[in-house]
């Protein structure tokens, strides 16, 4: 079987997530194209995780139907890896999750994305501030597992409003190290 393009796996991604609306409403393909171009720099199998990161949990496709249409093993692997299990609490995962770089530079990209203040914006304000208090706790939990300049690649590209946070993040950062007195994500 001749490898997957990344366009091989936009395709299954949109096929598989037909009809499905994200939050805001939109088709969902456009919130997995926006995760994956904020991966693009880290390469393609980053990119096609990106792009197959909620498939497993909101279609009908398993990790094994992945591998049999072709998708590299170690993208199924990284997919898994960011995909929500039923008896794991929420900030047990992202704990999991900064155990492998490129599952938290996906993790990363998602958050960015569902994070962007034009998006939230069209929220009910309820779901707004639940919403960000959750995306901005887990970028406390995220953010520290990777280097800061991975994080600001992401985030120019997918959501450059976190550059201040980023900014912010990585001052705690540094004050932290050796002679500084604040712990990271203060």
């Amino acid at each position: 079987m001749p490898a997957l393009t990344l366009a091989d796996v936009e395709a299954l991604a949109a096929d598989a997530h037909a009809g499905q609306l994200d939050k805001v409403g939109e088709p969902y393909i456009g919130h997995l194209r926006a995760v994956a171009a904020g991966l693009a720099p880290f390469g393609v199998g980053l990119q096609m995780a990106g792009l197959l990161h909620d498939v497993l949990e909101d279609t009908g496709l398993g990790a094994d139907d992945l591998l049999r249409a072709g998708v590299p093993s170690d993208v199924v692997a990284t997919v898994r890896r960011v995909t929500k299990a039923p008896d794991v609490a929420y900030q047990a995962m992202l704990q999991q999750i900064t155990t492998d770089h490129s599952a938290t530079l996906l993790k990363i990209a998602d958050n960015a994305h569902n994070s962007v203040p034009a998006r939230a914006a069209r929220l009910p304000a309820a779901d707004r501030e639940r919403l960000a208090t959750r995306y901005r706790a887990a970028r406390r939990v995220l953010w520290p597992a990777v280097a800061p300049a991975d994080i600001r690649t992401i985030v120019e590209t997918v959501n450059p409003s976190l550059l201040a946070e980023l900014g912010e993040s990585v001052e705690l950062r540094e004050s932290a190290e050796p002679g500084g007195s604040a712990p990271f994500g203060g």
